[in-house]
């Protein structure tokens, strides 16, 4: 999930794009800083957001800010509430990323209160378990905890979920075959944690079910002595949403259309299941099914690319020489452009996507949502979240049965 920094006065790229799953081709993009006209331009018009949808326990609201630091642009926010497992004891955390390129829920140490004493999960060696959850960027580092995980009128019970960066001697030093794979990348930029509610159950499956290889999951015995594990399907970090009693076939994210020139906030919707109700059908969207590697074909300019839609990515991803960069990694073209690429489902459903690059430049500081694209490898396209503005994207997650075929699809 590539996801960029929006600090004062200028903005840079973060490549997030989960390695440990199978959504998502991978990329490489840049990680330097461009800078971002303030002075002068233009104030960001208003908000924008969708009316409000009758109450239902399988919706939440999502909202697109600058996060909890005004480093954040075009990333989606719910909020989650965690529960020590069969208790009352809970808190609600804010500005939780919403992510359909990894699986998994990751929450910052910081973010949880003392009295949020969730258990360990265990190595089998009995150690404590702890996760270098790999993205292209960087890591995400912490121990695995068990959690009663509420998001609308929704629950999931005893579900694993990471801890970054918490201070828990066992696993507050980072092992080097963790710290090698690049950078920290905490819980995200302007977040409190990341929701993976990508295609998949679990956020590594029977590779680090059968394997300590992938380097991926940790037993901590002591301090400073994490060594690499296999770790179980049912100890791994894993989506919520198919725990859910109801509504855990999928997800739907909705948001509103956001004009050129970008807006201070956008306000929509993320919606528990796949048919299964009344406000999830898929209406006239059309299903494009993913390949084993949660990817479909993208044709941009007569060239085919790997193809991928994920709403933790800032912008639209790709790679053409012939839009004007910034040095930071996004395109800055004046005036904006109106460009379209062709999708197609491993079941061949294609269609034409419409979508605008604008200069990220020249973007007003308020700004929170924007139609930005952003250089990547020559193999891969990422459609991420502006290809979600005035649309209702569906998700059905891998195996998953739905009224409209068997997941891994996408729907729009």
């Amino acid at each position: 999930m590539p996801q960029a920094l929006m600090r004062r006065g200028a903005l840079a790229l973060l490549v997030l794009l989960s390695a440990c799953g199978g959504s998502g081709g991978g990329g490489d993009s840049s990680s330097s800083s461009s800078s971002r006209t303030t002075s002068g331009s233009t104030p960001a018009t208003s908000p924008v957001s969708l009316p409000a949808p009758p109450a239902a326990a399988n919706v939440v609201t999502l909202v697109v800010d600058q996060g909890t630091d005004g480093s954040a642009i075009n990333t989606p926010f719910v909020s989650v509430t965690l529960c020590v497992p069969g208790s009352s004891t809970c808190q609600t955390i804010d500005h939780v990323m919403v992510d359909t390129g990894s699986y998994g829920l990751r929450i910052a140490a910081s973010a949880l209160s003392a009295s949020m004493a969730l258990p360990a999960v265990a190595a089998p060696s009995g150690a404590p378990l702890a996760e270098c959850a790999g993205f292209v960027s960087g890591f995400a580092w912490g121990g695995v905890h068990t959690a009663d995980v509420r998001i609308g009128g929704e629950t999931a019970l005893d579900v694993p979920v990471q801890v970054v960066n918490e201070t828990t001697p066992a696993v507050a030093t980072v092992p080097t075959d963790c710290s090698n794979t690049g950078p920290s990348i905490g819980a995200g930029a302007g977040a409190k944690g990341i929701l993976g509610v990508g295609f998949l159950r679990q956020d590594c499956g029977s590779a680090c079910d059968t394997s300590a290889a992938p380097g991926v999951y940790f037993s901590c015995p002591t301090a400073g002595s994490c060594v690499s594990t296999i770790a179980p399907l049912a100890s791994q970090v894993a989506n919520p949403v198919p725990a859910f009693t109801t509504d855990n076939n999928g997800v739907a994210i909705v948001l509103p259309e956001v004009p050129l020139g970008g807006v201070p906030g956008a306000t929509g919707l993320l919606i528990f299941g796949v048919g299964t109700a009344s406000n999830n059908q898929l209406g006239s969207a059309q299903v494009y099914t993913a390949n084993a590697a949660g990817n479909f074909t993208t044709v941009y300019k007569s060239r085919t690319f790997t193809g991928f839609i994920d709403s933790g990515s800032n912008g639209i991803f790709l790679s053409d020489a012939t839009i004007t960069s910034c040095s930071g990694g996004f395109y800055c073209p004046a005036p904006a452009l109106s460009l379209s690429a062709t999708v197609t489902g491993v079941n061949g459903t294609s269609s034409i996507v419409p979508f605008s690059v604008e200069n990220a430049a020249s973007l007003p500081q308020a700004t929170a949502a924007a139609h930005l694209a952003g250089q990547l490898g020559a193999r891969a396209f990422d459609w991420g979240l502006p290809f979600f503005f005035g649309r209702t994207v569906f998700v059905a997650f891998q195996g998953a049965s739905t009224p409209f075929g068997t997941g891994p699809y996408w729907g729009f």
